[in-house]
């Protein structure tokens, strides 16, 4: 009997755990090495996902399931490019999934944007969802004004969590230093600003309609600012999303906090001697207009960190792929592929992801069948080399313990989870559990 194909997979969020799913359930003889940097998995689940929006987070519950596969194999606490190569991982594997996400935030290009203030939208949703990477980012929040320039979900994550009061945020899984911080917030205003008119605004009316329900703040909107969307297709979600906009702007002001929603503007730079003191926007009448402001937030997209030997799309900010084969040139890369994120970009649903991580997932099927030369019988020896090269290689068993220790500290403050937010943190609680 043949030996099973080895597919290594780079990665440990949604479409990371799809791609493996369908691999391990296609019938074929295949075992599955998931690598993740960090000694926790999920990726933008547990590091993305807002803390206020809990159902989102139960998807966890089917990677679970997808860990408990037979051939499943979780490889914590390696970062590939840097513990592992590239080459290396192809050299002893069948087939390389690339997972990687798209770490990396897109600047805002004006200038002023390096003055304290300005800030990256997706670090600071990081830093409030505890990623060991940024615990200890600082965030200035101690002026009575904010803006933030995108008109995605994330862009509306990080103005709900700065509107919300410490109250409607202490029962969440947010980070504890972020709940600390946010307790001493100023901010009292915040501007939801860009480019484009309602019709083009990417953020969901889901996400939109949770601004109805805070505690202590309104939303707000010019109505004037609403008069070229009256009519906007035959599409539900964009009908409800104007709804809701003309709602928000009809409703009386009757709370100590205010968002505002404001569209048809294009940042031309951020103002300041020493920090951020306000930001010029130019509108599509080319009237300009300034925002004063304490903070900026920048959140008008991500882009893949390229990886040492991997071809980059630097147009597009993915690894270079057609339907998910890497490319050099017009050539594919044999046996190396990617799914998610660092295959299409930023966009789309945790749903999305299975799709993308399936279709990759199929690729890779056609072909390791057409019967390509075998590499992959040495990721024992790897994996044998790497116990030599990191502290410590984390298993799924480990990140259960890890994870059990989250909820029972949690609980103690009536919280899901207490996350751990440092890599130290984690180990301990694995040596903690081994003394004990």
């Amino acid at each position: 009997m043949s030996s099973p194909f080895h597919v290594a997979v780079v990665g440990s969020g949604p479409s990371g755990f799809y791609a493996a799913e369908a691999l391990l359930r296609s019938g074929a003889a295949i075992a599955v090495d998931m690598f993740e940097r960090l000694p926790v998995p999920y990726g933008l689940v547990r590091f993305g996902v807002a803390p206020d929006h809990p159902k989102l987070k139960l998807v966890s519950l089917t990677f679970d399931k997808i860990a408990a596969l037979p051939g499943f194999n979780f490889i914590g606490g390696v970062a590939v490019g840097e513990d592992v190569t590239i080459d290396e991982l192809r050299s002893a594997y069948d087939a390389v999934v690339l997972a990687t996400g798209a770490d990396l935030s897109r600047p805002l290009g004006i200038p002023g944007e390096a003055l304290p203030g300005c800030y990256s939208a997706g670090e600071f949703v990081a830093w409030y969802n505890g990623h060991p990477n940024y615990r200890d980012r600082s965030f200035d929040l101690s002026h009575e004004v904010a803006t933030i320039i995108g008109h995605g979900n994330v862009a509306l994550d990080v103005a709900r969590i700065l509107s919300k009061t410490v109250d409607e945020l202490r029962h969440t899984d947010i980070a504890a230093h972020a709940l600390e911080a946010l307790a001493e917030s100023r901010v009292r205003e915040v501007h939801v600003v860009g480019r484009g008119g309602p019709a083009q605004a990417k953020f969901g009316a889901k996400e939109l309609r949770d601004f109805l329900s805070l505690a202590q703040c309104d939303a707000w909107v010019d109505l004037r600012e609403l008069a070229e969307a009256s009519v906007m297709n035959d599409d539900p979600e964009q009908d409800e999303k104007l709804s809701l906009l003309r709602a928000f702007a009809e409703q009386a002001s009757s709370k100590p906090r205010r968002c505002l929603f404001r569209f048809g503007l294009a940042p031309v730079d951020i103002q300041g001697e020493q920090r951020v003191e306000a930001i010029r926007f130019a509108g599509q009448d080319r009237t300009a207009e300034q925002i004063v402001c304490g903070a900026v937030f920048g959140s008008i997209g991500r882009r893949t960190a390229p990886l040492d030997g991997v071809p980059y799309d630097a147009a597009r900010g993915v690894h270079a792929n057609v339907d998910g084969r890497v490319m050099r040139g017009d050539q594919p890369v044999q046996g190396l592929y990617v799914c998610g994120w660092s295959k299409r970009g930023p966009s789309g649903t945790i749903g999305t992801n299975r799709a993308c991580g399936m279709a990759t997932a199929d690729a890779v099927l056609v072909d390791l069948a057409t019967g390509a030369p075998r590499f992959g019988n040495r990721p024992d020896a790897l994996l044998g080399q790497l116990r030599k090269r990191v502290p410590r290689l984390i298993n799924y068993q480990d990140w259960g313990t890890i994870d059990a220790e989250e909820k029972r500290r949690g609980a103690v403050g009536g919280r899901p989870r207490d996350k751990f937010v440092r890599v130290s943190e984690m180990i301990a609680a694995l040596d903690s559990s081994v003394d004990a």
